[in-house]
């Protein structure tokens, strides 16, 4: 029972949901594929008159769907010759001979010129001058000045028409169209609905006009639609094409407009609102202009449009919404437009993400080879290639690895290790190896020269080896960095327009003159407003603004950035951000070997961009230019992927890779890093060779060690990370190799630099820079044996310029966006 309970509701859903669909299919393939749409449109334009005897729709529509769907023309060619006949049958001959003139004229001119969609304005015109000079001379016989004032209004209208018939019939017609209309677009739509509107002038039902019915559903469904301004539009263009098809109905483009502009002045009511606006326009204008007589049967008219109005389904009135700028329906149209454009860039990117993944996988998992992974497999290839050149042709060769085997090859594998070790074998090795093999010297000659190929070999395997970490790692950090970057894409900015208002609203009644606030951002430390202001010149911003603001949100606000109007009075756009929580302040202090130009020792200080301070020390092997060489270009290479996103730990096993590989002298670099986190000080230590670090925190000093080789020494290693949390006050101080080496004497150098910090009391980092550096070359007889750097950065807390305003009556606007 419980089962078939369930399954009803999805049956009849499911039931519904085809029924809508085949309904809707069949109501496609009828109106768009059969072509009925045209048919009625052709048919109503063919009725359509202006001034009581010329047809100026008629051969522009039936132009248009010449040259946009051709194969439709017959049916437009029948529809309007049809509604012609309805009006007046002599009406359907002009509109036969009016269509032959242009297909003549069309054949002709489709010869001279290839833009068939600029010619088309001037064909129309040219059809109608023919037509009715051919109609007026073979019924009259003679044609009047006011028979060519007519041809040529008549000619003038076909000629406007085309144009505008050509941007707006293709909205009707088309079944898939673009979901966004120009101004100029919508325009020419009305006046096509307007026209077609024209077509059913005469028609009576109950005593009630059917085109003044149509004309103010329409100005309904625009009102509703588009406000007052597209309201009022409206029913200006459909009174006007009205009052041009019959006079007496001059009055109606004054009931139309009015209605329009009160529709959509009430449109907040929704359709009871834009109803109210239809009925008091109608009574107000129709007591004016049309005499208490009549008013019932005005009134009656507004009342089954408004009928009419109030059964259309919501869902058709929205999809007209989609197509008219600055309605809520279209401005959800084009935000999931771009949201299907920046989940499909988001979507590209992961999958690069992806494959970059996947080839680190790849690189990183390879299987290496048995020659490589197996030793004694390659002492074996060793041995037979020095065999192959030696004992090949020896009588002895039966004797020496036949029946003694085991000693021939330890032998000879004792003196590939003693060539390994040094280059000349060891003499008493060499003594029994001549007592055991006559060709002793030609073997030992063979083995030194194939033991150079050898390790050649091995070198080149290592560095291919290397060269596939060093890939995998960069293609690691490249994944994270793009699947960062499509996760930044794929999140949605939100909607703060409230808190906008809010921040304006509050401004503003302060006194502060402000242009516009538009909130970019507004998460906890992350915030990114930008204000409009007239001017900057004494500071209001820093002074009163960023002040107000960081009351209003919490936060310390400050001015990132300030963008000055090229236009004199102009505004100024000011951008206001999150205030770091820390600031770090540099003192440097760094001598070369002897007094020398150039330092073998490198620093940098640098701030990345998502909020972290990075301080860096680089020593390159040995002193002068060569050494100062390799520590900057460690440096610059680590600035440079660090500032790309990618992780630390990865960075130097990159820049490691890259040394190892690069250089095959014995240069190699040390590098100490610490990345301080400006929001919460919280510090990552990376040393690779590098000396110990110090953090002084009042009279206490902590020492900050790790133990990991230069870089460049070995292929592969795993970075040792030390975390560290800073506090406001502290120096952390960073120095080179030099320092430690200084004074000779000196058993414990950690211990006495350590005595040298704790014993200073000098608060700035630039003096304690000086003052270490002063006491090492003091402490070595005013001598400088090396390079030496000392780095010392001070943590500070980011105190605001300026204090806090109060602002009353408000709120903190993160507790209302949560």
């Amino acid at each position: 029972m419980r089962e078939m309970v369930l399954s009803d509701p999805v049956g009849k859903v499911n039931l519904k949901e085809n029924m809508s669909n085949r309904i809707g299919g069949i109501a496609s393939l009828v109106f768009y594929k059969w072509g009925f749409l045209i048919f009625v449109i052709g048919f109503l334009l063919g009725r359509a008159m202006i001034l009581s005897e010329i047809l100026p729709f008629v051969l522009p529509f039936f132009a248009t769907i010449f040259l946009m769907k051709r194969e439709k023309a017959p049916i437009a060619m029948l529809a309007l010759i049809a509604g012609a006949i309805t009006v007046i049958p002599l009406n359907g001959a002009y509109v036969f001979i009016s269509i032959v003139s242009f297909l003549v004229l069309y054949r002709l001119f489709n010869k001279l010129y290839e833009n068939k969609m600029k010619i088309l304005p001037v064909i129309v015109l040219s059809s109608v001058i023919t037509s009715n000079i051919i109609l007026t001379y073979a019924f009259e016989g003679v044609i009047s000045n006011y028979d060519w004032l007519m041809t040529v209004v008549e000619a003038g209208l076909s000629f406007i028409l085309t144009m505008i018939f050509i941007q707006s019939v293709p909205i009707v017609t088309e079944r898939k169209r673009k979901y966004s209309l120009k101004n100029e677009e919508i325009i020419c739509l009305i006046i096509l609905l307007a026209s077609i509107m024209t077509g059913t002038i005469g028609w009576i039902v109950y005593g009630m006009a059917a085109e003044n019915m149509l004309a103010r559903y329409l100005v309904l469904i625009f009102a509703f639609v588009g406000g007052a301004a597209i309201g009022s539009t409206v029913g200006v263009v459909t009174g006007l094409i009205l009052s041009l098809a019959s006079v007496a109905s001059l009055y109606q483009m004054s009931l139309l407009a009015f209605s329009g502009l009160l529709g959509g002045l009430l449109k907040e009511g929704r359709k009871t609102g834009v109803a109210v606006g239809l009925l008091v326009g109608t009574l107000l204008i129709g007591l004016y202009g049309d005499g208490n007589g009549q008013v019932s049967t005005t009134v009656m008219e507004s009342v089954v449009a408004i009928i009419v109005f109030m059964a259309t389904p919501r869902t058709l009135i929205m999809k007209l919404a989609k197509y008219i700028p600055g309605t809520t329906e279209y401005w959800k149209e084009q935000q999931q437009y771009l949201r299907k454009f920046r989940d499909v860039t988001a979507g590209k990117v992961e999958q690069f993400s992806t494959l970059f993944q996947t080839l680190s996988n790849s690189f990183s998992n390879v299987s290496l080879p048995p020659e490589i992974e197996d030793t004694e497999r390659e002492v074996d290839f060793f041995l037979s290639n020095v065999t192959e050149k030696t004992c090949q042709m020896c009588f002895r060769k039966q004797q020496c690895w036949t029946k003694n085997f085991d000693k021939t090859y330890n032998f000879m594998q004792d003196i590939m290790v003693s060539c390994e070790e040094d280059e000349n074998v060891n003499k008493r090795l060499k003594a029994d190896w001549s007592r055991y093999c006559l060709k002793a010297e030609k073997v030992i000659h063979v083995i030194q020269h194939e033991l150079n190929q050898y390790q050649a070999g091995k070198k080149l395997k290592r560095q291919l080896l290397e060269s596939r970490r060093l890939v995998a790692d960069q293609l690691l950090g490249v994944s994270k960095v793009m699947g960062d970057f499509a996760k930044e894409i794929q999140k949605e900015r939100e909607n703060l327009q409230m808190q906008e208002e809010q921040i304006l609203d509050a401004l503003r009644d302060a006194g502060v003159d402000i242009g516009h606030v538009e909130i970019f951002q507004l998460d906890e430390g992350n915030v990114d407003i930008e204000i409009s202001v007239p001017t900057n010149e004494h500071g209001e911003c820093e002074k009163v603004i960023a002040p107000m603001l960081s009351h209003i949100l919490e936060e310390q606000i400050i001015v990132k950035k300030v963008e000055k109007s090229h236009y004199p009075n102009g505004h100024t756009n000011v951008s206001f951000g999150c205030a770091k929580q820390f600031v770090i302040e540099m003192g440097i202090a760094t001598v070369a070997k002897g007094g020398a130009w150039i330092s073998g020792d490198s620093y940098s200080t640098m701030e990345i961009g998502s909020g972290k301070y990075a301080v860096a020390i680089s020593d390159g092997m040995g002193n002068g230019e060569r050494a100062h060489l390799e520590s900057n270009e460690t440096l610059q290479l680590l600035q440079n992927i660090l500032q790309s996103g990618i992780e630390e730990t990865v960075a130097i096993k990159s820049i490691n890779s890259v040394l190892s590989l690069r250089s095959t002298d014995e240069i190699f670099s040390t590098l100490d890093l610490a990345m301080i986190d400006l929001q919460d000080a919280t510090a990552k230590f990376l040393k690779i060779g590098s000396t110990p670090s110090f953090i002084k925190r009042g009279e206490k000093v902590f020492m900050i060690e790790a133990s990991n080789l230069p870089m460049g020494i070995i292929n592969e290693f795993d970075v040792d990370v030390v975390s560290e949390q800073l506090k406001a006050g502290d120096l952390l101080i960073m120095m080179s190799d030099g320092i430690f080496d200084g004074p000779k004497h000196v058993e414990n150098s950690e211990a006495w630099i350590k005595r040298i910090i704790k014993e200073i009391e000098a608060a700035e980092p630039q003096a304690v820079a000086d003052i270490i550096i002063e006491q090492v070359i003091r402490t070595g007889d005013n001598r400088i044996e090396d390079d030496m750097t000392v780095v010392v950065a001070a943590v500070k807390r980011n105190l605001p310029k300026w204090a806090t305003i109060p602002m009353y009556q408000t709120s903190a606007l993160r507790r209302k966006q949560a």
